[in-house]
């Protein structure tokens, strides 16, 4: 495993917080918290590139800010509208096709070779998925442009994440530029659809550390693992995300820890394996 695969490995270990923080800033708007959240992270990667002098790095072609913007802001808005228009678990379970189709993308998109070992990998992650979010849940017609949403953004974090690999001239560093256009937006859209509610101490502290870790960090180095490492093996263990969101929610009582829970987190564990395996 190189060190970009690692790096990738970090994301996916910071977006292990991502349910618990926005649990704990679940009083402010969805499109408040990704222009504040995202403001952080903007503010700060802005700040690290000037502070190494590499201001002129954000100078890149409009199919670089296209791919950038649309995978950040695209994929947020479309996981939003999908949990206002569809049953929580339902949007969820739907959206976290996005590590087997990074899997299956990086064969037809990329000309990786698709070993059975991957493919079995990430068929053991989606069964522990399933297992986890889909437990009673059952699809209903009333619900269906919530389920369109939510294959919507698997599909753009998808594209986004293996397309980067076509871009592998374009530096880490823009990454703080998309966030800050994606704060602008999501600022945009908010103040068309929603009413601002200003919060309190906790859910800011929540929102701030957003913007350090999930909506931050994790951006950074999903791009270095996605363009210099193993997309394959990362597709596969980024079903570690939703069993590691569900078992710190339950380490904060947040929600009951099961049978179910431990179930789906050796599935994907052993997926996780297999695949590091191929």
């Amino acid at each position: 495993m190189n060190y970009a695969t690692i790096a990738g490995c970090g994301a996916i270990a910071l977006w292990a917080f991502l349910a618990l923080l926005s649990r704990a800033a679940a009083a402010i708007p969805p499109l408040q918290l990704t222009a504040m959240a995202f403001t952080v992270s903007a503010v700060l990667g802005l700040s690290v590139v000037a502070w190494r002098g590499r201001l002129a790095a954000l100078r890149q072609s409009r199919r670089a800010w296209v791919h950038g913007v649309s995978g950040l802001f695209g994929y947020h808005a479309l996981y939003f509208a999908a949990l206002a228009w569809a049953p929580p678990a339902e949007a969820n379970l739907l959206n976290y096709l996005w590590p087997l189709l990074i899997v299956l993308f990086s064969g037809l998109l990329l000309g990786m070779r698709l070993s059975l070992r991957h493919l079995f990998g990430a068929l053991l992650g989606v069964g522990g998925c399933v297992l986890l979010l889909g437990g009673g849940a059952g699809l209903s017609a009333a619900a269906a442009p919530g389920y369109a949403f939510a294959l919507g953004a698997a599909l753009v974090w998808a594209l986004y994440s293996v397309l980067a690999r076509r871009f592998q001239g374009v530096p880490t560093d823009t990454v703080a530029g998309f966030c800050a256009v994606t704060a602008v937006l999501a600022a945009a859209a908010h103040f068309t659809v929603e009413a601002t509610i200003w919060p309190d101490a906790g859910a800011l502290a929540a929102a701030v550390a957003l913007g350090i870790g999930p909506t931050g960090a994790a951006f950074f180095l999903w791009d270095i693992g996605m363009k210099r490492g193993d997309p394959r093996l990362l597709g596969t263990l980024a079903y570690v995300t939703p069993v590691a969101s569900t078992l710190l929610l339950c380490a904060a009582g947040f929600a009951p820890l099961t049978g179910v829970t431990l179930a789906a987190a050796a599935l994907v564990a052993a997926g996780g394996l297999v695949a590091a395996r191929a």
